[in-house]
């Protein structure tokens, strides 16, 4: 049995990893917006090497997993991809009112131009559907393998 931090670690990385598909299509097709590993790269003053970026946008994407799988019971929406969404807006708002003016970015972007405001806001929106999803998939599956007391595994 995996704990809800278990899943939300699984479901964060399964989230990032769509996600980072997305940001290197994006960062290889014209670059008309900030994609989130080049802000960590800058945040973290190695603009030059992307790497950290990556790197950076894997441990975010993981930790907030992590505070996913602890906050998803008490998030107020019926499904788990809405719950994703709410959690994934939140998460927006605290990285444009705090991790995009360290960046240099502005608050939510704006340095950035609105194509990155937007490439952030669709971006943490498939993060957050990735995430509910995943997620919850991981605790349906946990209940249909609860085996009852003195009984065969429920299916």
């Amino acid at each position: 049995m995996m704990s809800r931090v278990q899943k939300g670690l699984v479901a964060g990385f399964a989230a990032t990893a769509v996600v980072s598909i997305i940001e290197a299509i994006n960062m290889s097709v014209g670059h008309w917006a900030v994609a989130f590993p080049q802000l960590l790269a800058v945040i973290l003053q190695s603009p030059d090497t992307l790497v950290l970026g990556w790197v950076g946008h894997l441990i975010a994407g993981v930790a907030l997993g992590a505070l996913f799988g602890v906050l998803c019971p008490r998030l107020p929406t019926d499904t788990p991809e809405s719950k994703g969404i709410l959690f994934a807006v939140g998460a927006f708002i605290l990285m444009g009112l705090v991790i995009a003016p360290i960046g240099g970015a502005g608050m939510f972007f704006m340095r950035a131009g609105f194509g990155t405001l937007a490439w952030m806001v669709a971006s943490h929106a498939v993060f957050g559907i990735v995430l509910g999803s995943v997620y919850g998939r991981l605790v349906e599956r946990e209940k249909r393998l609860r085996v009852p007391v003195g009984g065969a595994p429920a299916h």
